[in-house]
């Protein structure tokens, strides 16, 4: 590794311990770690500072750092929590959604404005539910009626766009891309069949002895699932992210018992420890400031993408009026408008592939970065004037909620 590389993973790093800390300085206003790190990123980046450069390694850092993201978001999912009517309602939400982005899109396309209506159109179909959930767990929603409604929003809003990612932005007619798809869902089903079976006693020993050796099998195992259906995913010419999301989704499913919270946990740290906030840092370095600034009409294209995302996202929550109090659909539809992660991952493939302009592409993730700034921040305001939400005791805690998890005895070894 290049004096180079090591510098810029030295800065990348310096910005990682920081975020939290400013994060934190800043609770009052609950700005998101992730946008100090990329607004920090772009500040450090080529455009201004130049005190870090890309490279080949800095970028495949970058790509596991999104990779394990959307693992976690996937792991994150909670199908006892959401099923019956909060998955319901979120499926028919996005799909409205869906059919809104695409003819706010095709709109776009007629004036003019954009290349592509369907890629901006799925730009505005996310949730930001990765960067959503840890302020949904330090506020107590997630224990509510209300915060079971949130994360089914926020699994559609992450799940729907990267199947639709999955089967057309990938360069292949979408038969062929469906029918892959397919095959994907049934590889994954019987990865998750074996995972739900009994385990023999035998393995399930050698699990635990060596959850807390430097084997760290049971880690090792999750490690492996991930870049095994990544590695499926590519194969089959399908978007990496689909196959990192439904590694999480499968992890989750086989990860059970009283180690699970240990597990959880580090696999939390590996992600949010050192490769997630890699790909934060990395995106504001690649933010294309100049596109944004040398024309001032591209800075007035942020209010109008910003109300777009409450728009596309966040006008679907009509449909909860019988379940919801009116004073509570107003911070659903603003955490639902939330998105961050998968825009970026979407303009790059637009900007990648010639379907978007570089000043929407920098107008779309610049909007992204403000509705993480000021939905939440709106949302937790209008959430605290009614009174919060109460914990719902039918809803346990729910996984990833406790900030530490307790300590599990390490087995006793046999005689």
């Amino acid at each position: 590794m290049d004096s180079e590389t090591l510098g810029t993973l030295t800065a990348i790093s310096i910005v990682a311990v920081c975020s939290p800390v400013l994060a934190d300085a800043l609770r009052r206003f609950r700005v998101a770690g992730v946008v100090i790190e990329i607004l920090v990123g772009i500040l450090i980046g080529p455009q201004l500072l130049g005190l870090a450069e890309l490279s080949p390694t800095v970028e495949s850092f970058s790509s596991l750092g999104l990779a394990f993201l959307m693992f976690l978001a996937g792991y994150e999912i909670d199908f006892a929590r959401i099923r019956g009517k909060p998955l319901q309602l979120a499926i028919q939400g996005w799909g409205i959604s869906l059919v809104m982005g695409l003819v706010v899109g095709l709109v776009l396309v007629l004036e003019g404005r954009v290349i592509s209506g369907l890629i901006t159109g799925l730009a505005l179909t996310t949730t930001a539910l990765g960067t959503m959930l840890p302020m949904w767990r330090d506020s107590g929603l997630l224990r509510t009626r209300f915060g079971s409604h949130a994360l089914a929003i926020g699994t559609l809003g992450e799940f729907g766009p990267i199947i639709a990612i999955a089967i057309l932005l990938s360069g292949h007619g979408p038969g062929r891309e469906s029918v892959l798809l397919a095959i994907f869902i049934a590889i994954a089903i019987g990865i998750a069949a074996l995972a739900l079976r009994p385990r023999a006693p035998r393995a399930v020993r050698l699990l635990r002895e060596h959850l807390y050796t430097s084997a760290q099998l049971p880690v090792r195992v999750a490690v492996l699932l991930i870049i095994a259906l990544l590695w499926v995913a590519n194969s089959f010419g399908l978007d990496v992210l689909l196959g990192a999301f439904t590694a999480g989704i499968v992890v989750r499913l086989g990860n059970t018992g009283e180690s699970e919270p240990v597990v959880r946990t580090k696999l939390e740290a590996i992600g949010f420890g050192f490769l997630i906030p890699i790909f934060f840092v990395v995106s504001g370095m690649e933010f294309d400031l100049d596109a944004l600034t040398d024309d001032p009409s591209s800075l007035l294209r942020l209010p109008v993408f910003l109300g777009l995302f409450l728009l596309v996202r966040g006008l679907p929550v009509l449909l909860y009026r019988g379940e919801l109090p009116p004073g509570a659909r107003w911070p659903m539809a603003l955490f639902s408008g939330t998105a961050l992660p998968l825009v970026v991952v979407i303009t790059q493939i637009g900007t990648d592939t010639g379907r978007m302009a570089p000043e929407n592409a920098a107008a779309l993730v610049g909007a992204a970065m403000l509705s993480v700034v000021i939905y939440p921040s709106i949302a937790f305001a209008l959430l605290r004037r009614r009174g919060e939400p109460a914990p719902d005791p039918a809803i346990g805690e729910p996984a990833g909620d406790a900030t530490m998890p307790a300590p599990i005895a390490e087995p006793e070894p046999e005689e």
